[in-house]
């Protein structure tokens, strides 16, 4: 009996200095996991540091410092601090800039919202062509963009487009869409909801599908009519999904450059610029590009979009604390 008490616990000591779960024998495989683990997190640490962190250096370095065609060559700029802000804010084109970028993107949230909800609430009736509509309603999302901003500019012509074609036989004249300055800015935003539509579509058909059908089911048997079911039980209830991809719509229409300008270059005279546009200008625009000012109005850009950004993260994390 004695005997017996005293090689249990040598035997389990020699176990757990074997298996390294006990003591000091933890410690190396601690700190073999944690270097796996950093091992993984490497690529994608070095892909971030070289493709987010470092241009965002440069374009706030480029602010910051007074830059011409030899000065960027030779990296020599005297640093300016804030006047290259001051300078864009003090510009005539950057009110109308802004106005613009407000108007391209609130007008095309709401309609691409308003238009992919009704989408998304007609096919998931489930009948029997929903499906097929479905892939193709998906066909502006999966174009690229440049095909889908020359198509509209075809379109939209004014002497050869199809929608002035068309116009003509209701006895319309024809429409200045990308010439005109009361018309080029509406033209952008057609062509941006038209591309943004599917999106809203994917991402609420998705949020529809989560909402349980016996509250349908119930709602009926009580009597309600199918636009009171939407107001009482789709809308609030799709409430979470609808503020994530209103965020995620409104960080990505602030920065659309590409649309804008294939089919306009934001003009004619700056009748359709916005912010994305404008930097571009600046930047690259001319014979003596300004760079130090169009990295300034980019970075009043990106201070936009991550404000909306941080309010996205907030909107995430308080879903997650009503899920749990």
């Amino acid at each position: 009996m004695t005997i017996a008490r005293v090689d249990r616990p040598r035997r389990a000591g020699a176990v757990s200095k074997a298996s390294g779960t006990g003591g000091t024998g933890s410690l190396p495989v601690r700190r073999r996991s944690r270097l796996t683990a950093l091992a993984f997190v490497a690529p994608l640490l070095a892909y971030l540091a070289a493709f987010y962190v470092y241009p965002l250096y440069r374009n706030l370095d480029l602010s910051l410092r007074d830059y011409t065609v030899r000065s960027f060559v030779s990296g020599d700029a005297p640093f300016s601090g804030w006047d290259n802000f001051q300078k864009v804010l003090d510009d005539p084109t950057f009110g109308p800039a802004m106005r613009h970028t407000m108007i391209f993107t609130f007008v095309s949230i709401a309609f691409q919202y308003a238009i992919g909800l009704a989408l998304a609430v007609f096919f998931n009736r489930h009948f029997r062509l929903a499906p097929i509509l479905r892939a193709l309603f998906l066909i502006p999302w999966l174009l690229p963009l440049i095909v889908s901003a020359s198509s509209w500019s075809w379109m939209l012509n004014s002497e050869s487009g199809v929608v002035n074609y068309f116009l003509h036989f209701f006895g319309v004249d024809p429409v200045g869409w990308l010439t005109s300055p009361d018309w080029a800015l509406t033209s952008v935003i057609i062509a941006n909801i038209w591309i943004g539509i599917p999106f809203n579509l994917v991402i609420l058909y998705s949020g529809l599908q989560n909402i349980p059908g016996d509250l349908y089911e119930a709602a009926s048997l009580d009597g309600a009519s199918a636009w009171q079911q939407f107001r009482r039980i789709t809308f609030p209830l799709l409430r979470p999904v609808s503020a994530i991809t209103l965020l995620l719509g409104l960080v990505y229409t602030l920065k659309v450059f590409d649309l804008i300008w294939i089919m306009t270059k934001g003009g004619p005279s700056d009748a359709s610029s916005t912010l994305a546009t404008w930097s571009y200008q600046l930047g690259f625009g001319s014979l003596l590009p300004k760079f130090g000012p169009g990295a300034a109005v980019g970075n009043i850009l990106i201070l936009i979009a991550l404000v909306f950004g941080l309010l996205y993260i907030r909107v995430q994390s308080g879903q997650r604390r009503q899920a749990t």
